[in-house]
């Protein structure tokens, strides 16, 4: 036949050649030419064609060849029916059948591909159906999810044509330079979106031909390509100087942008990553551009125009890689450029992979003038169709994602950081000494008590002064019990807990409606910060008038003031019993104040300090004080004296001694820091002045990794996801942690990779530092903005999901409660693995009524030693190789009614007896079966 003839006159097939590399190297795993076609004439800026199975593309003008993909061994499929040069293709969205449209000046032809190979098998030319002629120049077509309706640009203009009538259903006017794209919104089939060379893009109803939406002018430069994304309703578009610009398509959003990228500067940035993580990887020909090269500009690509989009499938790729966010959630886009391929990751705005036509020295074509890409083959492969810019030439290139991916993605050295502890504290820690000094403290306390029994005291002058003299025994008041109540064998309920908690859903959604507002201070004094107590029945706050507050956390009642500093109070935080409360104040002190006294318990000052402090929390467990002071990060041990002697209470008796000073690398200022005090973990984050972020592991006392130009700016804050004790969460979900720094939105990293997971950017903060909190299920992150509102993101989406609105001003701080008041009964829930055996759970109860219960306690003190397991009715115990493991049984309910509990949370690694299952315990504060209150330990 005519067209297998002048197939074989301008193919190339790929066993004729071998693609290599610029470094001389094989890397047939990474690309191949799969064809290479000259054209009679060159088309240099056309719409091309990817599907499942097919490429499309014009030939010699006029002609439409179609290349099947999956099986190259079926002969290349010439459609002719055109007069003049073809300057539009697309594929329909029905795989049955299978619909090809081409557009000319002349006509507009739609094909059936099954139709047109019959015909050629029966020796007959196939003939498509004309849909319109004489539309003019057409720079763009693209089928309705139905297939029922196709949208033409051509000119000023977006035509929308029935496939089934041949007539135009309408036509939408409105842009003031050609069309350049346009796409359907499969989620709203009646919605289209178009970009124009007018630099904007607009949002139509094509069934009434009204506009809805019209952008503001984007760039200086024409915008070219145009992807509608239906798993996170975003729309992203690209122009000619390289920009490209995400915006949410959510209902309510109104069409917000949720990031710009500068594709020059993120390939820019990709290569100074790569090469400082791998120096030795990358030979000189086949490194990518540096900043200097860019600016001198000698044959080097200055822009990188956005000819084409198309999604990129990770499955095998990327998701296996980072282990922690799944595919659905892990969205990426191939962009294709005049020099290459880009992998751009949708979730935290960052190139994953850079594809340069010219590292691969046998590649037919090394700049491009248009190309179509299709991520979702069978074998997880990319296909890719590129016409020359200068040149007839037209090739097919296979991309394997994952070998790109593999290839180009930063090495992992050492051990991967977590934030749970993996082994015992070494005996040269510096907290080994928080250790000794805890298991030493009681004897220490015992021996002048009994000394005190015999020593010989003023009459007067001690601190309880007794009318029978101070060595007589202290009178106590005998038992009364009441007889005039009615008693029904029914516990009272003034004696039962107030408080009673149960575990929240993890599918709990975000508060979004205002229940309270309060003022906290009279005039323009603003409230830097805000934490909840571990109980979550009391909140903390910090206020510019010098002033620490606790209100209940309903926020009614008075509230408690803590007066004594001189500055604004930047930090508070909460201790894990709840006694204590911290505090920073911009005069360069922590004090440390007690939450029941409401008095001051210990002021650290210049006198060991020389430097102010600017964060300080409680860590391990309140075992020490953690705050960093100019370029260091120092580790205090302290003593709160609690004897009240009222003769001497003039003499302070609390104190602080610091254990280890690390100081920051480059000896930077540090902004922030964070580290987990709600269980035992040896890491602690920090970041400096110079933008970067930095690791320290204490059981080492080092620093055990630094991430840099993690901003571009300094980041204000660290926010590690905590959890609490009322909600489980997977055991890799407390690596991550978030940091924020003035316009420059949040950024979500994982521990395990050190890299950036995703990006938050939807609320404006650009001049003030705005606060960030995670919440206890660990599914959300909060944030305050400039524009008086709260964003609440879920971590899935770069997309806010709510915004909370009732401030005044500026939202400086925001805080998740970590407890959810209810009553307890019933059933308790419990995990069981997939074969539901019994395993360990991640959390430990205490009292429960007629439940089924799956325990398990295991310590995490220095010593890692096994606990001693409770004896709980009815459930056996069994150690295997120093862990505990218990089985289920039946545990009747407590004698007396139910008990309170308060958690302590502890984490370390369990497993079942067949090593199926992995998860963590916790180790309780309780009031035990016969009633009264102990500690686990």
């Amino acid at each position: 036949m005519k067209c297998e003839a002048e197939q074989s006159q301008g193919l190339q097939m790929e066993e004729q050649q071998d693609i290599a590399s610029t470094d001389g190297g094989y890397v047939g795993d990474i690309v191949i030419e799969k064809f290479l076609i000259e054209s009679k004439k060159s088309t240099p800026h056309v719409q091309l064609a990817c599907s499942m199975q097919h490429s499309a593309f014009p030939l010699h003008g006029n002609e439409l060849c179609v290349w099947n993909t999956e099986d190259p061994s079926q002969q290349l499929l010439a459609l002719r029916g055109h007069h003049q040069p073809i300057s539009a293709v697309t594929f329909g969205n029905t795989a049955t059948p299978l619909l090809i449209c081409s557009a000319s000046p002349d006509r507009v032809i739609m094909w059936s591909l099954d139709e047109c190979r019959e015909k050629i098998l029966e020796g007959l030319i196939p003939r498509g159906t004309v849909l319109g002629t004489l539309l003019g120049t057409v720079l763009y077509l693209r089928f309705s999810p139905d297939d029922r309706i196709i949208a033409m640009c051509a000119g000023n203009k977006i035509l929308m044509l029935d496939t089934e009538s041949r007539s135009t259903l309408v036509e939408l006017e409105g842009h003031q330079g050609p069309v350049t794209a346009a796409e359907f919104c499969t989620w709203r089939a009646h919605v289209v979106i178009s970009v124009s060379e007018d630099r904007s893009f607009k949002v139509w109803d094509h069934r009434n031909g009204s506009l809805i939406y019209n952008s503001p002018v984007l760039a200086a430069s024409p915008l070219l390509s145009l992807l509608v994304i239906e798993g996170s309703k975003q729309l992203v578009t690209g122009c000619a100087e390289g920009q490209l610009w995400v915006f949410s398509l959510v209902d309510k959003h109104h069409y917000r942008c949720v990031t710009h990228a500068d594709l020059r500067k993120k390939r820019e940035r990709f290569s100074t990553r790569r090469l400082e993580s791998n120096p030795g990887s990358l030979p000189e020909e086949s490194r990518l551009p540096s900043a200097r090269e860019l600016a001198k500009g000698d044959d080097v690509e200055v822009t990188l125009p956005v000819l084409g989009l198309a999604h990129c499938d990770l499955s095998l790729g990327l998701a296996s890689e980072c282990g922690l966010l799944s595919p659905e959630n892990t969205s990426c886009l191939w962009i294709g450029s005049s020099a290459g391929l880009l992998m751009f990751n949708l979730a935290n705005f960052e190139l994953e992979a850079v594809l340069h036509y010219r590292d691969f020295r046998n590649l037919s074509i090394q700049i491009a003038g248009s190309c179509a890409m299709m991520s979702k083959t069978s074998d997880g492969k990319a296909f890719c169709v590129l016409t020359a810019m200068f040149g007839n030439g037209i090739a097919g290139l296979k991309v394997d994602p994952t070998a790109l991916l593999r290839c180009q993605q930063h090495p992992t050295l050492g051990t991967p950081l977590s934030v749970l502890p993996s082994s015992r504290v070494l005996p040269t820690s510096p907290l080994h000494f928080g250790v000794v000094e805890s298991s030493a403290q009681p004897a220490r306390h015992r021996q002048p008590a009994a000394r005190s029994v015999v020593r010989d005291q003023p009459l007067v002058f001690h601190s309880k002064v007794r009318s029978s003299g101070y060595t007589s025994a202290p009178h106590a008041t005998m038992f009364s019990p009441k007889t005039n109540i009615k008693n029904d064998c029914k516990r009272s309920s003034e004696c039962k807990n107030s408080y009673k908690w149960k575990e929240s859903p993890v599918q709990n959604s975000p508060p979004t409606r205002l229940s309270r507002r309060l003022a906290v201070a009279e005039g323009r004094a603003a409230v830097r910060c805000i934490q909840f107590s571990g109980d979550g029945r009391r909140l903390a706050c910090g206020s510019a008038n010098h002033l620490a507050l606790v209100f209940d956390a309903d926020l009614t009642g008075t509230p408690t003031v803590f007066p004594g500093h001189d500055g604004a109070v930047n930090t508070v935080c909460w201790s894990h019993d709840g006694r204590w409360l911290l505090s920073v104040s911009q005069d360069g002190t922590l004090r440390v104040w007690s939450a029941r006294r409401m008095e001051l318990a210990l002021c650290l000052g210049k006198d060991l300090l020389p430097k102010p402090v600017q964060s300080a929390q409680f860590y391990y467990i309140d075992t020490f004080i953690l705050l960093s002071s100019g370029p260091e990060v120092q580790l205090f041990t302290y003593h709160i004296d609690t004897c009240k002697d009222e003769i001497r209470r003039y003499k302070p008796k609390s104190r602080g001694r610091a254990v280890v000073r690390l100081p920051m690398t480059g000896a930077v200022e540090v902004t922030s820091l964070s580290a987990v005090n709600d269980f035992y973990s040896y890491l602690v984050l920090t970041a400096g002045r110079n933008r970067t972020l930095e690791a320290f592991d204490l059981n080492v006392g080092r620093s055990a990794a630094v991430i840099t130009e993690a901003h571009s700016r300094p980041v204000h804050q660290i926010c590690q996801n905590k959890g609490s004790s009322f909600m489980t969460q997977p055991s890799q979900l407390y690596n991550l942690f978030a940091t924020t720094a003035v316009a420059d939105g949040i950024r979500l990293w994982d521990l395990r990779t050190l890299r950036c997971e995703r990006r938050f950017e939807g609320h404006l903060n650009r001049c003030y530092p705005c606060g960030i909190a995670f919440s206890p299920c660990g599914r959300y992150v909060a944030c305050g903005a400039e524009d008086r509102h709260a964003y609440v993101y879920e971590m899935g989406s770069s997309t806010f999901c709510h915004r909370l609105s009732g401030h005044t001003d500026t939202v400086t701080g925001v805080a998740f409660s970590p407890s959810a008041s209810q009553e307890m009964g019933g059933e308790w829930p419990f995990m069981t693995n997939r074969e539901g055996k019994g395993l360990a759970v991640e959390f430990f109860m205490a009292s429960a009524h007629q439940c089924q219960v799956t325990l398990t306690l295991v310590s995490m003190m220095p010593a890692c030693q096994l606990l001693t397991l409770l004896p709980f009715p009815g459930v056996k115990s069994s150690k295997t190789e120093g862990r505990g493991l218990l089985t289920p049984g039946k545990c009747p309910g407590a004698r007396g009614g139910e008990r309170s509990f308060t958690w302590m949370r502890v984490w370390t690694s369990v497993t079942t007896p067949d090593q199926s299952f992995i998860s963590e315990s916790d180790r309780s504060r309780m009031s035990p079966w016969a009633g009264e209150e102990s500690k686990v330990t």
